[in-house]
């Protein structure tokens, strides 16, 4: 293992020393699978640091080399990882087929996209390097299953003495054939190497003689077919025509099976991810491809811009209005950052920032016009205020200007919405005001909401949006 001190002691400039030793330590004496595909949510729970460090802590470590990136492709169904990626460019917009689940998914960054982290070999080797030399049960909890299936070493010993009735290591190349006895229930014969399935519907009279029933398994997955067979004797031939090791295993589909994919845990989702200030600062070149178009299926889009700059900057000259608005821009970025959203861009004195609950955007909000009166109050002055606007709703990540951002009708309205405040007032829309956590914020602070139709140039409908007073 590479001697990591040195790079610990870099990560320390860039993250929370606290995080730093954490992560040094879990490299050095973490146990293989806790360092493939690590699930940085996880990571801040168990250690009781904050999300939002840990995933700036992870990144700078990436980007020093410590850890591989990767963007998994999930099955929302199983939770297994259809494809990986090492760079977000690599997404493909077309379909992904989860053979467990015999469906097909497109791939939103919402919940079907996890981020992960991987020590970097060169940093210490694991058995995830080389996938193909793992275990059995190894590899279906490191490669197949992602980070958020809660599969723990009691789960394992569930899964396969309660759910399996046969499990092998078949070579490139080779042909078996399993005897098995077919209890009287759905099965399913899975290889996760290839994703290839074949659904067996078990049901009528237990059948004495033994029934016959053949795989071949080929680079690539072929349809998934369901076969009808009895309770009993099965004779199963396999024929490996894959070109790696398979590891074909016949799964009862019955509620065990549902209980232990159905443990889950939180994970980093790509939507998050793009909406963290470290990686938009960080990992610039690792943005969409020109042409890609990221489905995301709800995300809070806040817009400010600063009243009356242009009177400004003639009431009081450059230089003061320049330092002024400085001093704003300073303000209103730090709270983004410091409330889990990120700046996508500045127009002139306007901000356009993304966040991936509305809750924490609303506080935003709020903290941005806290510090604007207190600029406002040191400089004895009225001169900065801020209009601000919410919305929520789907839209799609894209590049333009070569800088990912985004584009859509969600977008329009939140950047419209905007315009609509006259002074310090807030205005978001029903979407916003509708997720839970904003009732609860709203209640706390004793905010009543001013409800209005309000038109928007370019939406042809009037919206109904509430003011924040």
């Amino acid at each position: 293992m590479q001697n990591i001190n040195a790079q610990i002691s870099a990560l320390k400039d860039a993250a929370e020393p606290a995080i730093a030793d954490a992560i040094g330590r879990l490299i050095e004496s973490g146990r293989d699978h806790e360092l493939n595909r690590i699930n940085v949510l996880d990571f801040s729970s168990r250690n009781g640091f904050d999300e939002e460090r840990v995933i700036s802590a992870f990144l700078h470590a990436s980007r020093l080399g410590l850890f591989d990136l990767t963007w998994n492709v999930l099955c929302p169904g199983c939770g297994g990882v259809l494809d990986a990626h090492t760079t977000l460019k690599s997404l493909r917009s077309d379909d992904y087929h989860c053979g467990l689940c015999a469906c097909g998914y497109q791939a939103s960054v919402d919940e079907q996209v996890e981020v992960a982290f991987t020590v970097a070999p060169r940093v210490r080797r694991i058995g995830a390097h080389d996938p193909h030399s793992l275990p059995l049960w190894d590899y279906y909890r490191q490669m197949f299953w992602s980070s958020g299936i809660d599969l723990d070493d009691t789960s394992l010993t569930t899964l396969t003495k309660d759910v399996t009735l046969r499990a092998v290591e078949q070579p490139a190349g080779e042909k078996i054939t399993l005897s098995l006895d077919l209890p009287a229930e759905f099965c399913i014969i899975f290889e996760p190497v290839t994703h290839a399935a074949r659904f067996i519907d078990v049901q009528g009279e237990r059948a004495e003689a033994p029934q016959q029933l053949s795989l071949s398994y080929k680079k690539l997955p072929g349809p998934v077919e369901t076969v009808t067979l009895r309770p009993g004797p099965l004779e199963l031939s396999l024929d490996n025509q894959a070109g790696v090791r398979v590891l074909p295993t016949v799964l009862i589909a019955a509620e065990g099976l549902h209980l232990l994919i159905g443990k889950r845990k939180p994970f980093l989702t790509a939507k998050r991810m793009l909406s963290n200030q470290t990686f938009r600062d960080v990992f610039k070149a690792d943005n969409l491809d020109i042409d890609q178009r990221l489905k995301i299926t709800s995300l809070t889009f806040l817009f400010t811009d600063l009243k009356g700059s242009t009177a400004l900057y003639e009431r009081v000259g450059d230089l003061a209005a320049f330092d002024l608005v400085r001093a704003h821009f300073h303000a209103l970025l730090d709270i983004i950052g410091s409330e889990k959203g990120a700046v996508v861009k500045t127009i002139g004195d306007a901000v356009m920032a993304t966040f991936v609950r509305p809750e924490h955007a609303l506080i935003a909000g709020l903290r941005m016009r806290a510090a604007m009166d207190k600029l406002n109050e040191q400089r004895g002055t009225r001169d900065l205020v801020v209009k601000i606007g919410i919305h929520e709703g789907p839209c799609l990540a894209v590049m333009l200007n070569e800088r990912q951002d985004y584009f859509g009708q969600t977008v329009n309205i939140a950047a419209r919405v905007q315009s609509l405040s006259t002074s310090q007032e807030i205005h978001i829309t029903g979407p916003v005001i509708d997720a839970p956590g904003v009732a609860t914020i709203l209640e706390k602070e004793a905010i009543r909401p001013i409800q209005k139709h309000a038109a928007l140039r370019g939406i042809a409908d009037k919206v109904l949006v509430y003011e924040i007073p």
